[in-house]
């Protein structure tokens, strides 16, 4: 019998010690994208009815579609008017397009072979102060943005960007040694740590103790 892995413990800022509370399984797969169109709008509406915790009759009650049609399209063996997906995006309350979800939504992927990071403006960038974009990908099914930085620190200063934004952000370091500031917070870095935190407080490099100094920087924030 496989043992159960115990949750990950880690040091909150203040010393104390947390354990996160992870309910996604990662090695959980979900069904393949179905190349049936009537197939995925049945998989999605019975889906939706399911979540919703509402029997099939409860649903023919509520759109006016007999349990015969109903039984059909979640079965994926008619194809449904647009007036009767209408009625379904109704009574689900889920819009149109959340039908066709498994057929048409696309999962999209992007692969940066080392050295070929975009190299891009950022607010505080200067002589020095590198900025490689990894990656991007718009429109993606998370609802989330992720930006992931390659940032690459050669020049020492006394003048420091100072950052702050939406969302979370995940630094690595790889290299080098770089006092980081967050909040009133100073957290020295050397290769292998790492620091996440709520990124609409004031953050940034403070100090560059050892150079060059490289680390990844991976910003997330929600979509629009």
């Amino acid at each position: 019998m496989a043992r159960r892995k115990e949750p990950i413990a880690m040091a909150a800022g203040d010393g104390a010690t947390v354990r996160p509370s992870l309910t996604q399984d990662p090695h959980a797969l979900r069904e393949p994208k179905e190349n049936n169109l009537e197939m995925a709008i049945g998989h999605e509406v019975r889906a939706f009815r399911k979540k919703l915790g509402i029997t099939v009759t409860d649903l023919s009650a509520a759109t006016g579609i007999s349990l015969g049609m109903l039984s059909k399209i979640e079965n994926g063996n008619i194809s449904p008017s647009l007036t009767t997906l209408q009625s379904l995006s109704r009574a689900l309350g889920v819009p149109l397009t959340a039908f066709f979800r498994r057929f048409e939504e696309p999962r999209n992927a992007m692969f940066v072979k080392a050295g070929e990071g975009v190299e891009i403006e950022r607010r505080g960038t200067r002589s020095g102060h590198q900025y490689n974009l990894l990656g991007h990908i718009d429109n993606n099914t998370s609802g989330v943005v992720v930006e992931p930085y390659l940032i690459t620190l050669t020049t020492d200063s006394d003048v420091f960007p100072a950052f702050q934004h939406e969302g979370m952000e995940f630094l690595y370091m790889l290299e080098g040694e770089v006092v980081y500031r967050h909040g009133d917070q100073l957290f020295t870095m050397q290769p292998g740590d790492s620091l996440f935190f709520d990124a609409d407080a004031r953050h940034g490099p403070e100090v560059l103790v050892t150079l060059p100094a490289k680390y990844l920087s991976i910003i997330a924030y929600p979509q629009g």
